[in-house]
């Protein structure tokens, strides 16, 4: 992998995301091609074309129905009015959320044949709980390595509508491509491979919850609004793919690993759908948090609106992390089931022996073949360009 090209400040694009802009102005202005709207009504047309009225619903509560259809209408609300996306973030938008409601109506039309997908039984899944950059794809990857335990594939959370022949390695592998080409410090910021072990954010995403969304855009109404909502609606959803996604798999008899900074929120309705779930707890320094969570928030807003602020978007992450942290602490509070905890500074001085600490808390053998295959893991993270970020973010200190 070649070397990164330099990062001056958080909010700096790439060449290839600065000529996107451009050439996706440029089509509109010219009428070559449409501006896509933003309303619920037109997106939804787009994304549910080809597909029966019946899917929407198949599988899903009324609860469900309504929350989805309730959270389009708040966020493209947000969008239209806040978000102030250039041309590739407007872009951007009208593909996620065309790309959500295509996957929703596809993952109904597949419990509406198949509803035993969504019911399969599975193990007690392991959950790791913690802020973003607090060592969570980390503890999320080791813990996955062992061959015990499964972890979910990337390209099966960027699309987790099974298909045969399996072509989501492919195209998700195409996907990345792109993405680092318009964000060539992505790999610095979190490591990807189409079909490695991956946190679920895909599956939250498709049922329009916030993680991915507030990562890239400044939308507070829709922010404030879901932080205040019942996410319920969303985990029955999650809980559905993942058994789903077990069961073709054919992982289902092993603990799924599972991973996303959201779960920080949203704990407790997580929880209701796997009340013997393990948790795996992880905390770094506040600060180093913060800088690091910015940085990556940074890389995605500011090439999608030309007005981004790092001022405002520092003082928004300062809020949402200390948020999550108290939702965090309160759940664990009421939580009665096995909880281990690990420490950043301590997993990067002996990752070793904080793994073997958290086998020991969970209650689960740590067998020589775990090890061996986490040690393989270990040795492919310390290839990656991970170490670069801690560069940028020490430059952009020193200013």
């Amino acid at each position: 992998m070649g070397s990164l090209p330099p990062r001056p400040h958080p909010l700096a694009r790439a060449k290839a995301a600065n000529w996107s802009i451009r050439a996706l102005q440029a089509l509109w202005d010219r009428g070559i091609t449409p501006k896509p709207d933003l309303e619920p009504a037109y997106l939804w047309e787009i994304g549910s074309r080809g597909f029966d009225t019946a899917d929407e619903v198949a599988g899903r509560g009324h609860a469900e129905v309504t929350d989805f259809r309730e959270r389009l209408e708040v966020l493209c609300a947000s969008l239209r009015t806040e978000a102030d996306l250039n041309a590739l973030g407007h872009t951007m938008a009208y593909g996620q959320l065309t790309s959500a409601i295509r996957k929703r109506h596809a993952l109904g039309r597949i419990w509406r044949t198949e509803p035993e997908l969504a019911q399969t039984p599975i193990a007690a899944p392991i959950v790791v709980v913690g802020q973003m950059r607090a060592g969570t794809t980390r503890m999320h990857r080791l813990l996955a390595a062992d061959p015990r335990h499964a972890g979910t594939r990337f390209c099966n959370s960027h699309n987790p509508v099974p298909v045969t022949p399996d072509w989501r390695p492919l195209k998700a592998g195409a996907a990345l491509a792109i993405a680092r080409r318009v964000n060539p410090w992505l790999e610095a910021l979190h490591p990807f491979g189409s079909t490695r072990t991956d946190e679920e954010i895909g599956w939250l995403a498709g049922a329009l919850s916030p993680a991915t969304f507030e990562a890239q855009w400044h939308i507070p109404g829709f922010v404030a609004w879901s932080e205040a909502s019942d996410p319920m609606p969303v985990y029955g959803e999650f809980a559905r793919i993942l058994r789903m996604d077990a069961a073709t798999m054919g992982d289902a008899t092993r603990p799924r690993v599972l991973k996303c900074p959201q779960f920080s929120e949203d704990l407790p309705a997580l929880l209701a759908q796997f009340p013997d779930a393990r948790l795996v707890v992880a905390r770094r320094d506040a600060a180093e948090v913060l800088d690091s969570s910015v940085s990556l928030v940074a890389s995605q807003s500011g090439m999608q609106s030309d007005s981004a602020d790092l001022g405002r978007l520092t003082a928004e992450w300062q809020r949402k992390l200390a948020l999550r942290q108290q939702r965090i602490e309160r759940a664990l509070g009421t939580f009665e089931g096995r909880v281990a905890h690990v420490d950043f500074a301590r997993l990067n001085a002996d990752w070793e022996r904080e793994i073997a600490q958290v086998y020991a808390a969970l209650d689960i053998p740590l067998s020589q073949e775990a090890l061996g295959a986490m040690r393989a893991e270990h040795d492919r993270a310390a290839g990656g360009q991970h170490t670069a970020h801690r560069r940028q973010i020490e430059e952009f200190a020193a200013g």
